[in-house]
């Protein structure tokens, strides 16, 4: 048999088992239930190109893709394996990245090369380190938040991120108690240490009146952290036995991360050229590329999605498994970005 007629029987017979397939799953694929948000749009476009970026500004750098890796742990052998894959992770795919609260690398220089990502990471990933607002508010009484320019210049980080947590804290056994408003602590970060922030909320997200003020800081991005993912106020409250009886109600407290979406909307429209921070982070709940995509185009802001969960769930089991999730990730942002519009509510 000639290449030519083998050619063409190898391809009859993938053909033949393609269509038994179909008929053996067909009774199997019938959709229960419909995503609403979107309109389906197969007329409009060819196939995207696997090679497509869809890049987006943060600070000075760009990301390659408008997802963001939330900050999650860091400063143990067992975390710092986890943060060593999501760093070769943003680097494969050129996305951002923040990691857990790096006070330990404060409190004990022994610790500081746990959070070396830079390194693993290259030049062009955005690299944050994170710490606790009242960790803030201390350092500011005592002045010594030039320590933290010594540790961001030490570990080439791009900057801060700040999450104000008080409820969480007040649920912590552990805790500290905020003595100051937390916008008001963030100012004079903003005021002493010339470096690039981001604010961020622990899990049950900023209402109102908290949006309004951080819009008008000159911050390089605010991080939703909404309710509907992770939320560490009710993780405290279940360590706390006694608090945890009697005040969980408190773990329904909180904006999802698309109320948080209008609202920010309806704030950069009612603050017009007040508003200083064009950057969001949408985060909390996001279950997947189309909860990140809808959210993305819903905002009028220059945004892209952040997970924290589903990145740790990955990454705990392997590097292959953990660049196979993010792969798969973007394929589908393409592909939305491609077939789908928003319906306007």
């Amino acid at each position: 048999m000639d290449n030519k007629k083998k050619e063409t029987t190898t391809s009859s017979k993938k053909t033949e088992i393609r269509k038994d397939s179909h008929v053996a799953l067909a009774l199997l694929s019938q959709s229960k239930s419909i995503d609403a948000r979107f309109y389906y749009e197969p007329m409009i476009a060819a196939h995207p190109d696997k090679n497509n970026q869809w890049n987006i500004k943060l600070g000075n750098k760009i990301l390659r893709y408008p997802i963001w890796i939330s900050s999650m742990t860091g400063g143990t052998i067992k975390t710092n394996e986890i943060n060593n894959r999501l760093a070769k992770a943003a680097s494969k795919f050129g996305l951002g990245m923040g990691v857990g609260s790096a006070r330990i690398a404060l409190e004990n220089k022994n610790k500081i090369n746990d959070f070396n990502l830079r390194p693993i990471l290259g030049n062009d990933v955005p690299f944050y380190l994170n710490f606790g607002i009242a960790q803030i508010e201390k350092m500011i009484e005592k002045k010594s938040l030039s320590s933290i320019n010594t540790l961001v210049k030490q570990l080439k980080a791009d900057g801060v991120i700040i999450h104000v947590n008080p409820l969480q804290e007040w649920m912590q056994p552990e805790g500290d108690i905020i003595k100051n408003a937390p916008v008001k602590t963030i100012e004079q970060f903003l005021q002493t240490v010339k470096l690039p922030l981001i604010v961020k909320e622990v899990g049950q997200g900023f209402g109102y009146q908290s949006m309004k003020q951080l819009l008008q800081l000159p911050l390089t991005a605010i991080e939703f952290a909404a309710n509907g993912g992770t939320n560490f106020s009710k993780l405290e409250l279940m360590r706390n036995k006694t608090k945890g009886k009697y005040l969980m109600p408190f773990e329904q407290v909180g904006q999802t991360a698309e109320e948080m979406v209008h609202l920010s909307n309806q704030l950069i429209k009612e603050l017009g050229k007040k508003v200083k921070c064009s950057t969001l982070i949408i985060s909390g709940g996001i279950k997947n590329f189309l909860d990140g995509y809808y959210l993305i185009k819903k905002s009028k802001a220059n945004a892209m999605y952040g997970q924290a969960s589903e990145f740790l769930k990955y990454a705990k089991e392997s590097q292959a498994a953990l660049d196979e999730f993010i792969q798969h990730q973007i394929e589908g942002l393409l592909l939305a970005r491609t077939f789908l519009t928003i319906k306007e509510n």
